[in-house]
């Protein structure tokens, strides 16, 4: 019996998805559980696996930005006649009529056409390099990661044309990037004319551009304060230099931030008005600090989370950030990556920066600014010191945290981190 197969919500708040490209022709059998199309979110692009194993008879949707709940496939025996499902799916989907799905010679079937429709933030050159980048398909599906193929639309390559470094030849993103001008498909239009002076470069919003609008526009719809307070880090660094002296073959070094991605979540269990949600005029505290870390991937700014940092030993928390941060570079970071997150670190302290405010994350009601661990003058002891120091700032969400529950925090957090073997 034939099944319809639906747009899955993949995480809390999903509303709708980008399918960006299927996996499988039409006439193709699937299995359960096997890739069928590549979705991109608000978050992050991952592949949708088919819940149902039969051929692959008929795509409704072949890409563009479609609502949870839309019938997008049909999955059934070989030769099953479902024009009665597709006439009840094209009718739930809006009267949509189905993709168009030109016939491979060899085979009876082939890659689907993109629509007409150019989904809401993709330009026409956006859909000819998806084209480019379904042109593999007839032949074999090229193996390329999502940020990959993110790139090859945006630069109207061939991934067939890439020469893949990455496992099993896999395309990854640094061979989309350094490919040769060669590796161009010839659907793709040609690169636009270099701007005159003066003239102003217009810019589409991706999707995660627009989801990252969206959220910092809620946040600034909370009140908030910001506290902040200057430590003596010597410690910290110096309980980081001896954890990398004790490292066995095969660990991930760890960082400063590590100790520090260690230190926070200490404190918060011992302040949990810090580390809760504001959420429909409530407060949920929780037992267990999830802490999420800010990375500047090429798609934006994306906040994976370590889970229960509170029960993890610094080098399990170095691995666990080296693992997100490559997968978030590589744009192979999964919803689960992303949720359930109750406190952000945000670190520009590597770019310089001494001191500056983060914007709060919604739900969470907190989010620690880092920034520069400098040599500075400090008064130790009734003398002057120069000693290496670091300026945190809390944002806190004013429905939720009071100044003297924030301050109570800051106050252990210095304590912390002058002290690490206090909180570790």
């Amino acid at each position: 019996m034939a099944v319809e197969v639906k747009l899955p919500r993949l995480g809390q708040g999903m509303e709708s998805g980008t399918i960006v490209r299927w996996l499988k022709a039409e006439g193709e059998t699937v299995s359960k559980g096997e890739p069928l199309y590549e979705l991109d979110t608000d978050k992050v692009t991952q592949e949708v696996e088919a819940e149902a194993t039969g051929v692959l008879l008929k795509i409704v949707v072949a890409d563009g930005e479609v609502s949870v709940g839309t019938t997008v496939a049909v999955i059934g025996a070989q030769d099953e006649d479902v024009s009665e499902l597709l006439a009840a799916a094209q009718s739930g989907n809006g009267g949509a009529p189905a993709a168009v799905t030109p016939a491979s010679s060899e085979s009876g079937a082939g890659p689907p056409a993109p629509s007409d429709k150019v989904s809401q933030g993709e330009s026409a050159a956006d859909s000819a390099g998806h084209i480019s980048s379904l042109g593999a398909l007839g032949g074999g599906r090229v193996k390329a990661s999502p940020l990959a193929r993110r790139i090859a639309r945006e630069r109207g390559l061939d991934l067939a044309a890439v020469t893949g470094t990455g496992p099993d030849g896999r395309v990854i993103a640094e061979d989309v990037e350094s490919a040769t001008p060669g590796a161009a498909a010839t659907a793709a239009p040609a690169a636009p004319p270099r701007l005159p002076p003066g003239e102003v470069e217009v810019v589409e919003l991706t999707s995660t551009r627009r989801t990252i609008a969206r959220r910092l526009t809620e946040a600034w719809a909370a009140p908030v304060f910001q506290l902040s307070v200057t430590t003596d880090a010597s410690e910290l660094i110096a309980t980081r230099e001896q954890m990398v002296e004790l490292m066995r073959e095969g660990e991930t070094k760890p960082t400063v931030n590590d100790v520090l991605t260690r230190v926070v979540p200490s404190a918060l269990m011992r302040h949990r008005p810090v580390n809760a949600h504001f959420s429909d005029g409530r407060i949920l505290r929780f037992p267990r600090a999830n802490v999420g870390i800010a990375v500047a991937a090429p798609s934006g700014l994306v906040v994976p989370v370590i889970r229960d940092a509170d029960l993890k030993s610094v080098l399990e928390i170095a691995a666990a950030r080296g693992d997100l941060v490559s997968r978030a570079r590589e744009g192979k970071l999964s919803l689960a990556d992303l949720e359930n997150g109750t406190f952000t670190i945000s670190n520009l302290g590597m770019y310089g920066i001494e001191q500056f405010i983060a914007v709060l994350n919604p739900p969470q009601v907190a989010i620690l600014a880092v920034g520069s661990i400098e040599d500075r003058p400090m008064a130790t002891g009734g003398a002057l010191v120069i000693a290496p120091t670091m300026t945190v700032t809390l944002t806190c969400d004013h429905r939720a945290i009071d100044g003297s529950e924030g301050a109570e925090f800051l106050r252990t957090l210095k304590a912390f981190v002058e002290a690490p073997a206090l909180a570790l």
